[in-house]
């Protein structure tokens, strides 16, 4: 007796179809690989800047002193009394937190406008060749790559009274002065601090504008001379109009880096900065540091970091809209 055995019906698989989950695993690890290499400076961001942001904002709601440093967390919660103290402009320290906010806001303007002049007109005058071109745009960049504190440093000795370079040139050689001037103290402290910012910021615009400027068609410059466009012209039809989104984006974050500058007026004047150049970081400082009031400080902060966020939302608002109008 023979049996016949069921013979099942043999599937034929495709090479297509056996690399098709292949190809699925290697798009999910094409996707999520560089979320992956992203994760570490994520977490570290969190650590760095968000974990004390979300610090700061707890501590504004809390009568935190001096008497409460050793263990900031059983400071009694104060609730908006540290905001209410920091805006009320009739009171003292609202007076002159509001006194250190206007100082800030004309010192960013003109060292911003300085920065971003000079700088637009180095790197204009850059776009010729020359001979020496490439040692003088290293010698533009030298303050930009310095430290901070060993440019501001060598500031203070420039500034000094008796023997610094700043009156030995301005009295002594050129005798523009009187006397030799008081350059850390007083109102002309207000001047040596734009002059140190000018000094140490102009340089990025010069190397942005740089950049820029690389983009720009020569054969448009070349058509605007042969059609009798000058030289101010060209600036003014050719090269700040395309110049626009690197300007937008330049002067927001020279804008940014100025108001909230910390060691400049730090290590050119101290923990006590001159009533002229009271920026907004060095009073929320002493504030904070000097006076031994880290509620009101941390308030201030956020008050500061409130006003930067509206400010930077209501710029990129304008210049979206800016933009949109001149591409339609």
């Amino acid at each position: 007796m023979t049996t016949t055995a069921l013979k099942q019906p043999v599937r034929e698989t495709s090479p297509g179809a056996a690399r098709e989950p292949r190809r699925r695993t290697g798009r999910i690890r094409r996707v999520t690989l560089p979320y992956l290499l992203l994760l570490p400076a994520l977490l570290l961001e969190l650590l760095v800047h968000l974990v004390p942001m979300a610090i700061g904002i707890v501590m504004s709601f809390k009568q935190l002193t001096q008497f409460y440093i050793r263990d900031w967390g059983t400071a009694p919660w104060n609730g908006f009394d540290n905001y209410k103290v920091s805006v009320d402009f009739d009171a003292p320290v609202g007076k002159a937190l509001l006194q250190s906010f206007g100082i800030t806001v004309g010192f960013t303007l003109l060292s911003v406008g300085l920065c971003w002049l000079i700088g637009t007109a180095a790197a204009v005058y850059m776009q010729d060749t020359f001979r020496g071109r490439g040692l003088l745009r290293a010698l533009f960049l030298v303050p930009y790559a310095l430290p901070v504190y060993a440019a501001v440093i060598t500031w203070v000795f420039m500034f000094q009274h008796d023997n610094g370079l700043v009156n030995h040139v301005l009295h002594d050689q050129l005798h523009l002065t009187d006397k030799p001037s008081f350059w850390l103290i007083g109102d002309n402290s207000f001047y040596a601090l734009l002059t140190v910012s000018v000094w140490k910021g102009w340089p990025f615009a010069f190397l942005i504008v740089t950049a820029g400027l690389q983009n720009i068609p020569r054969e448009l410059y070349e058509a605007a001379a042969l059609d009798g466009a000058g030289m101010w012209q060209q600036i003014r039809r050719i090269t700040l109009p395309s110049l626009r989104p690197v300007n937008q984006v330049l002067v927001l974050v020279l804008f940014l880096w100025t108001f909230n500058d910390f060691n400049t007026p730090y290590v050119l004047f101290g923990k006590a900065a001159p009533e002229a150049a009271d920026l907004i970081s060095v009073h929320i400082y002493q504030s904070s540091f000097v006076s031994w009031n880290f509620g009101t400080g941390s308030a201030m902060s956020v008050l500061l970091l409130l006003f930067l966020l509206v400010v930077t939302g209501g710029y990129l608002l304008l210049t979206s809209r800016g933009r949109r109008a001149s591409d339609a």
